[in-house]
């Protein structure tokens, strides 16, 4: 069963969850950010939907599908904060059929850098001591993204390890996934594979040389084994702290509840970045920057 702890005051990350961080690649915190942290972080995500999606394309993003690879407004979001919308959101023909606010699946991919909300949240003495107490010592913001998880049409997120999108030799990616709702097997809580993280990862998403992003396997089986899936149903200001390479998965929210989350991504500064990832910095622009 996947290692669930709480903080102390006096000694941050408890060994015991180191030990199970390594593993299992995968660590639930509960009780890590309070309820109005998680309340603030989600009305200024609704903040920036309406100020943003309103003068954004109809861009749709999902794991099953890697069209939205091709999209020039994708990769620019690595460096901006934009929705992105539910497939569910549009009727057969591309009319938005739901509330704007009810559209969106997901925000990304520089909150934490761009936006004095998100920045806040995503910085802190105690994130870092989680990170050099899971292994990453010297860490660095790379990505963030808040997911809606819409009800009713919030999408299936396959079953994936982040270090495909974001590739480092050696593989240092973190995760760090807040509950910003309540999270169980009704709205689509997370569900993952304790202990595959040490098979290696599988795929890694790159850029080709002609420009184009694509996906290549580094395995021959690509099939995830998902008999020994484990839900993590949590309650909100619970973080759950995952290796690059843990996978990971989430059904579609049929239900009438959300289920909002804050991700983070990070990377050690000593590792090497590939220039075929699709994230970088741009000409110009300061570093990326650690928690503190």
């Amino acid at each position: 069963m996947i290692h669930r702890c709480r903080l102390d005051a006096d000694r941050p990350l408890p060994a015991s969850a180191a030990e199970a961080f390594s593993c299992d690649g995968v660590v639930v915190i509960e009780d890590f950010v309070t309820r109005a942290q998680c309340a603030a972080l989600r009305e200024r995500a609704l903040e920036l939907v309406a100020e943003h999606a309103p003068h954004a394309p109809g861009t749709v993003f999902s794991t099953r599908d890697q069209r939205h690879a091709r999209d020039a407004y994708f990769e620019a979001s690595a460096n901006r904060i934009s929705p992105f919308f539910e497939e569910g959101a549009f009727d057969a023909h591309g009319r938005l059929c739901v509330p704007l606010d009810r559209a969106i699946n997901k925000l990304g991919h520089a909150m934490h850098d761009l936006d004095p909300v998100f920045r806040a949240f995503s910085s802190g003495a105690l994130l870092q001591s989680v990170a050099q107490g899971l292994g990453l010592a010297d860490a660095r913001l790379v990505q963030s993204m808040y997911i809606f998880k819409q009800p009713g049409i919030g999408g299936e997120v396959g079953c994936h390890q982040d270090s495909t999108y974001l590739y480092t030799e050696p593989q240092s990616v973190l995760g760090l996934w807040f509950a910003i709702e309540d999270a169980h097997r009704g709205n689509g809580c997370l569900g993952g594979l304790a202990g595959e993280h040490r098979r290696g990862l599988k795929e890694v998403f790159r850029r080709q040389p002609d420009g184009a992003l694509k996906l290549e396997a580094l395995q021959p089986d690509l099939h995830w084994d998902t008999a020994g899936l484990e839900w993590l149903e949590v309650p909100l200001g619970t973080l759950i702290a995952f290796n690059g390479s843990f996978p990971h998965l989430s059904e579609a929210n049929r239900s009438a509840q959300s289920r909002h989350a804050f991700t983070l991504h990070a990377v050690s500064a000593a590792a090497h970045y590939p220039a075929s990832n699709w994230i970088q910095r741009r000409a110009g622009d300061p570093p990326w920057r650690g928690f503190v």
